[in-house]
């Protein structure tokens, strides 16, 4: 796959969801003028990006900013709708879902957050800069406490044509150090900081958006 700040080749993927893949229906609450508990229209996601050359594909489900959330007047919804996102949300949460192209693996990369992964489609390879690894299937749930690690999409063809299918929860932390030295670890994203521009303005790759 090159250097880990060289994008793969083109991928298959290009728009939200994967082909094979079903859409997806996003549920948000509200309150009427009664108070009582309401829906906000469906949709599928409000920022849905291409990434990496074709090879994923990107659906921000929800993001927050602030801590305790700030709801009154819906200002939540109305941020969350307006902020074009990044890879997380400093000060709040960000929700994401990630589709993943037959035998697609990320770069080795860490992200300063705390993240809960779920696996909803596929069979994943979780793998460690240490070696270690563990295979996640449909239900299987990672924390990943801001270790180095790269994502494998190991889904055989004969299932949903090998595509697969996570959902991630970010939260941003405190500053973290490790090793024998405790030296503050760092954010490295090698090529994906491409699919985050509002990140990375310099590294933008004009990936497609929704």
């Amino acid at each position: 796959m090159g250097s880990h700040d060289e994008l793969p080749a083109r991928g298959p993927l290009t728009t939200f969801p994967a082909p094979g893949l079903r859409d997806i229906q996003r549920n948000v609450t509200t309150h009427n003028e009664a108070g009582e508990g309401v829906f906000l229209p469906a949709d599928n996601g409000a920022h849905q990006s291409v990434m990496v050359n074709g090879g994923a594909l990107s659906n921000i489900l929800y993001q927050t900013t602030g801590w305790p959330v700030d709801l009154q007047d819906e200002k939540d919804v109305k941020w969350a709708e307006a902020t074009e996102p990044g890879l997380m949300s400093p000060n709040g949460s960000l929700v994401r879902i990630i589709d993943f192209a037959p035998g697609i693996a990320s770069p080795p990369h860490r992200a300063l957050t705390l993240g809960y992964g779920c696996v909803l489609e596929g069979v994943l390879s979780f793998e460690l800069d240490s070696g270690e690894k563990r295979i996640m299937r449909r239900g299987d749930v990672s924390v990943n406490r801001a270790t180095i690690h790269t994502w494998r999409n190991i889904t055989p063809l004969d299932e949903q044509g090998g595509l697969a299918r996570m959902l991630y929860v970010l939260l941003p932390i405190e500053p973290l150090k490790v090793g024998p030295k405790g030296e503050e670890v760092q954010q490295e994203l090698g090529y994906l900081a491409r699919s985050y521009p509002v990140d990375y303005p310099e590294l933008a790759e004009g990936e497609e958006k929704k």
